[in-house]
This record gives C-alpha cells, sequence and structure tokens, in this order.
C-alpha cells in the first residue's frame, strides 16, 4: 500500500490501512498498539475543561475589571472621573508589565516540573487576586493605601497570569488528537470569551438591578467574590488529570531540560526566530483583542456618545456571536491550514478596521453590526491560538518558549492598548486612532506570519521545531484514523 505525504508536515508520510492513516516514517503499515494510542476521549475532554476553567476565570476577572471600571475607579482611585477613570486604566496595565516576569518563572518551572503541577498553583494565585479585589477598601476610607492595594493585587494577577495561559493552551495541545488539534483548542479561547462575558453580564446585571449609589458603595464588588469557587473548581478539574502525554514521553526518554540556566540559554540560541516571530503575531492578536474586548466599552460611552449601559451591551452581542463561530473556525484550521486562516483575519481586519469604526459612530445599530463584523474577522486568530502557538516550540521548552514570547509581546502592546487608545483619542480627537492602531499591528502580525511554518495535522512531540524536515514523525499517530 502506497505511502501518503501528511499535508503541512515535511518529511512526514503516513500509511492508510482498516483503522485509518497513520504516521510510518519506517514503510510498516500496521497501525500503533492499543496502549500506544494516546488519552481516551474522556481524558481529553477532561483536559480542555482543566484548561478552559482557567482561561474563563482569567477573563472573568478583565470582564469585571473592563465593565466595572467607572464604578472602581470613583471608589478606589482620586481625582475627578476622567482621571480617575485613567488611573484604574493605567493599573488595569499593570498587571500585564508583570507577566512577563510570571513566565519567566513559571514556564520553565513547566518544563522541568510539568504542566499540571503549575496550572494548579497559577489558578488558585489568579482567582485569590480576584477575590480580593472585591475586598480592597474604599480611598474614602484608607487613602491612598487603597489604590496601593489594587496595584499589588493586579500585579499579582499579572504574575499568576503570565504562567497561566501558555501553561494552559500547551496542556491542551500536548492532550489533544493531531488532526482535531485546531478544533479542540478552539475551546480554550471559548472559555476565554465565555469568561469575559459572564464577568460583563453579571457586572451588568448588578448596575441594572442596583442603584448608582449602592452600585458606587458595594454593589460592583460582588461580583469579584465568584472568583473562590472558580479556583476551587479550577484547582479539582486540574489535579483529577494526569501529566499531557507528550511531556510524560519527554521524561523518559531523558530529554527533559535539567535546569532553568540551561532551558535560557537554548532559547536564545536555537529558538530566537520562533520567540520573534510568536511575539509579532501578538502583537496583532493582542491590540485588536483588547482593543474590541477591553476597551470597547470606555469608547463607546465616551468617544461615541453612547449610554453606559448599551455601551456595556454592545460588545457582549459581538462576543456572543464570536463564540458561536470559535469551533467552525477551530475546524477549518485543521481542514486547510493555521495560516490561510490567519491571512483572513488580518488581511480582512485591516480593511474594514475604519469602515467598521466609522459605522460604529452612528449610533447603536451600527456600533452593534461595527463591533460584530470586526468580532467575526478577529475569530480565526482567536480560535487558533492554542494549536499555532504551541507548535511553534519542541516539548522540552515548550511551556517557557509561549511564556516568555507571549507575555513579553502581550505587558508591550496587549495590556496597554486600552490606556494607548483612550490617551491617543482624548490627545488627538480622533476617534479613528483605535483602527489605525489596529491596522498597525495587522501589519507587524503579517509580517511574522511569513515565516511560520505551517504545523495543522503535525505532531508536537519530539525534540524538534514541529512542522520541519527534522521532526520526528515516528513518535506520534492517528492524523486521521483516531477517534479521540
Amino acid at each position: 500500500m502506497p505511502a501518503l505525504a501528511v499535508p503541512g508536515c515535511p518529511g512526514v508520510r503516513a500509511r492508510r490501512t482498516r483503522g485509518g492513516t497513520y504516521v510510518d516514517p519506517e514503510g510498516s503499515a500496521s497501525p500503533p498498539d492499543e496502549s500506544e494510542q494516546g488519552p481516551s476521549p474522556g481524558d481529553v475532554k477532561k483536559a480542555i475543561a482543566a484548561s478552559a476553567v482557567g482561561n474563563f476565570t482569567e477573563w472573568f476577572d478583565y470582564g469585571l475589571y473592563a465593565y466595572g471600571v467607572s464604578y472602581i475607579a470613583r471608589a478606589i482611585f482620586p481625582g475627578d472621573g476622567a482621571t480617575a477613570t485613567l488611573l484604574a486604566l493605567m493599573t488595569f496595565a499593570v498587571s500585564f508589565l508583570v507577566r512577563p516576569l510570571g513566565g519567566f518563572v513559571w514556564g520553565p518551572l513547566g518544563d522541568r516540573l510539568g504542566r499540571r503541577r503549575i496550572l494548579a498553583i497559577t489558578i488558585l494565585l489568579m482567582a485569590a487576586a480576584t477575590l480580593c479585589v472585591g475586598l480592597v477598601p474604599s480611598y474614602a476610607a484608607i487613602g491612598l493605601w487603597a489604590p496601593a492595594l489594587m496595584v499589588v493585587l493586579r500585579m499579582v494577577q499579572g504574575f499568576s497570569t503570565g504562567g497561566e495561559y501558555g501553561g494552559a493552551a500547551t496542556f491542551m495541545a500536548e492532550y489533544a488528537p493531531t488532526r482535531r488539534r485546531g478544533m479542540l483548542g478552539s475551546f480554550l479561547e471559548f472559555g476565554t470569551l465565555a469568561g469575559f462575558s459572564a464577568g460583563a453580564l453579571m457586572m451588568l446585571g448588578f448596575s441594572l438591578v442596583l442603584s448608582d449609589d449602592q452600585m458606587d458603595v458595594w454593589g460592583w464588588r460582588l461580583p469579584f467574590l465568584v472568583a473562590a469557587p472558580l479556583g476551587l473548581i479550577g484547582l479539582y478539574l486540574r489535579t483529577r488529570l494526569d501529566e499531557t502525554p507528550v511531556f510524560k514521553e519527554l521524561e523518559e526518554s531523558g530529554e527533559r531540560e535539567d535546569a532553568v540556566g540551561s532551558e535560557f540559554k537554548d532559547l536564545i540560541a536555537q529558538y530566537w526566530q520562533p520567540i520573534l516571530r510568536l511575539g509579532g503575531l501578538v502583537v496583532a492578536l493582542n491590540v485588536v483583542n483588547y482593543t474590541l474586548l477591553t476597551y470597547m466599552p470606555t469608547y463607546l460611552e465616551q468617544s461615541i456618545g453612547l449610554s453606559t449601559d448599551m455601551s456595556l451591551v454592545v460588545p457582549i452581542i459581538g462576543m456572543l456571536s464570536m463564540m458561536v463561530f470559535l469551533p467552525f473556525a477551530g475546524l477549518a484550521s485543521d481542514r486547510v491550514g493555521r495560516k490561510p486562516i490567519w491571512w483572513v483575519s488580518l488581511v480582512g481586519l485591516f480593511l474594514a478596521g475604519v469602515p467598521m469604526f466609522m459605522l460604529m459612530s452612528t449610533g447603536v445599530v451600527g456600533a452593534i453590526i461595527g463591533f460584530a463584523v470586526l468580532g467575526l474577522l478577529y475569530v480565526p486568530q482567536l480560535a487558533t491560538i492554542s494549536a499555532t502557538f504551541p507548535a511553534m516550540f519542541p516539548t522540552q521548552v515548550r511551556y517557557a518558549g509561549f511564556a516568555i514570547a507571549y507575555n513579553v509581546s502581550t505587558a508591550i502592546f496587549g495590556g496597554t492598548a486600552p490606556a494607548v487608545n483612550d490617551w491617543l483619542v482624548t490627545s488627538t480627537g480622533n476617534n479613528l486612532v483605535p483602527a489605525f492602531y489596529m491596522m498597525a499591528a495587522c501589519v507587524v502580525g503579517a509580517i511574522a506570519l511569513f515565516g511560520l511554518p505551517e504545523t495543522a495535522r503535525c505532531p508536537i512531540n519530539g525534540t524538534e521545531i514541529p512542522g520541519t524536515p527534522e521532526a520526528p514523525a515516528q513518535l506520534e499517530y492517528a492524523l486521521e484514523g483516531s477517534r479521540g
């Protein structure tokens, strides 16, 4: 029976058998032993849930903060409305400035000790920081200690998140069957939008039920307290799962990194190109992300003139629409590749940015349509993060390479996007500045995308970069035949 080339994987060939199509560089038509079939479907589902709950918790916090920023500003920060809001947005950005430190700490530990242990710690820290935000006394009660405590808590949030996202995506990618990594990985980002939407809806719901005075004094605090049970649920799910099959394979082969110093040396010397490429893709990803999801309520209210409630409702409608299409975009990336999906998103956002922001300025209906169009154009990027980024590094440096590159780029261009957009709009008086900022970010992403190897349907185990001729194909199975 003739061998078949595996699409997108140089040097990898497969044979079609009754049981399916198997990676088989040696030319044998025999499927793997039952013991080599990888995790069961149940374990894969649990791994996706364990990964997604961390994303949900992280973005639940962001949703609460973004949609409650006016209340937080009045309660915690000094100054008039505009000054306090800017201070609150800058404090939001502080958590992102700390994220690289978390990446430098948690990433190498995840490559040495395992993904599961680190993810159990990060979700507890993340949930605890969110919970404590709701307990910070007001500026009227303790003065400058209130904003100081808020800054410290946002730093703890950023430090834990610096290890959370890269680890969760790596955990999911290393559990998912090769042929379905894009579709299954999209559910991690489903957790992103679900968490943000849940936080936003909860804050909006309390604002509709309670009076403004009640919200200012204590109402905005209640949603933050929900983080405690979320953290416990995440801990339970993650401790119930075994380590990823890919990492266990690395341990058994004795090729795990022995020390943090040697891992950093390997990253800089051997993997500086994927680090730069990932950083460039993250510029596009997160400038768009934080402009649309986090900054948009402030923009619609202060720059477009929508009411407070409508400025909160418009992005929620858009995010709920995006959630519907995430699995389909992930599935498409499994069929046609990650790069074509990213090209559609980057080019689409570049062309539609200015027209859609102009449409949003026409009123509520225009705002809903404009946001929905931009959100749907962003979906192809968002849906494929968890399949694309972990595959840019080999197993022994995957967690660290992902976490460091992702968080450094996010710190500079992602979390700062709301404050930068707000300052630029105020300084220039031009309401189209966020569109221009997004367009510039898409250009950076496009440059990074040119040199990216295609890794759709490529195995991600082994000590070589997936999708390259050197990657050992014999360690993975079932591109078509697996039902896992």
